[in-house]
């Protein structure tokens, strides 16, 4: 490793590699939310539906997703 070269992994490059998975998680959460949301009368969502709900909401939980897995690395490195 050169000696200018930072190996920390930013949060950035942390969430775009785990936007898929929280693209997943936001859509089967959602879906699930819809599927309980019959229970008070409203109804039942899509996976389509909730697919296109979970696209704008993906960033932003990727992003904490990074943040969090940042923290963690952080506190292994000590």
């Amino acid at each position: 490793m050169s000696p200018g070269h930072d190996a920390r992994w930013p949060v950035w490059r942390l969430a775009l590699l785990l936007a898929p998975f929280a693209f997943g998680a936001v859509a089967i959460n959602l879906f699930m939310l819809g599927l309980m949301a019959q229970a008070v009368g409203l109804s039942a969502l899509s996976p389509y539906a909730a697919m296109a709900w979970a696209l704008p909401l993906t960033p932003p939980a990727s992003w904490a997703a990074g943040r969090w897995l940042r923290r963690l690395m952080d506190e292994a490195e000590g």
